[in-house]
């Protein structure tokens, strides 16, 4: 297992950095509500990437234990879930602000800070393919696949903590710049792209 965290916690940065639907929650809670309230709602997505987690290995490792056909099966579902959601995010740049229209209020103390954060990951489903199709992906052969799930889960919630941290700090210091609406529809655009590279990326995956 620990031969495969660092090919993991890069796939898991790779996602974070796919501006999205938590990334332009960070960037609201930033700009708006300031450091403390992104700080709560970052705490938040991450127990939700647990949750997921933790859901992904109490329904699959059951399943995935006695078909690999069934694997294969939410693979392929969860490439072409990816593509049609990077199309769906192209659709966007239609818009001034593309999907990154961060103009709306911000939950500033703790608890509706933290379920702001909780409720964004929840309800975000690419993280919940991630947790389904991706992690079990990486679980080595012979190791529980429910344990490998959970502990896979638990740093994909720390890489993604750090990622959004260092956006907090980022965002101190140019706010102005993330304003403009052409980056705005610039990070939708990356978002579009950076959704394909996780659909290649688990396409080329092999069967565990």
């Amino acid at each position: 297992m620990l031969s495969v965290i660092p090919a993991f916690a890069l796939t898991a940065l790779i996602l974070a950095m796919v501006p999205g639907q938590g990334v332009a929650m960070v960037l609201r809670q930033s700009l708006i509500g300031g450091r403390s309230a992104a700080f709560y709602s970052v705490a938040g997505n991450s127990t939700g990437l647990i949750i997921w987690g933790t859901m992904s290995s109490v329904g699959l490792s059951a399943v995935f234990a006695q078909s690999h056909f069934a694997f294969n099966i939410l693979k392929w579902c969860g490439v072409a879930f990816l593509i049609g959601l990077s199309l769906q995010t192209l659709w966007q740049l239609r818009k001034e602000f593309g999907k990154f229209d961060i103009d709306s209020g911000a939950k500033t103390s703790f608890f509706p800070a933290y379920r702001l954060g909780l409720l964004t990951n929840l309800t975000n489903v690419k993280a919940a393919v991630f947790a389904v199709a991706f992690i079990p992906q990486f679980v080595p052969k012979g190791f529980n696949l429910g344990l490998g799930i959970v502990l896979l889960a638990c740093v994909q919630s720390m890489t993604s903590a750090l990622w959004y941290t260092s956006l907090i700090f980022a965002v101190h210091k140019s706010s102005a710049f993330l304003s403009k609406p052409v980056v705005r529809r610039t990070l939708t655009a990356i978002s579009a792209i950076g959704i394909v590279v996780l659909a290649i990326g688990l396409a080329v995956t092999s069967p565990r």
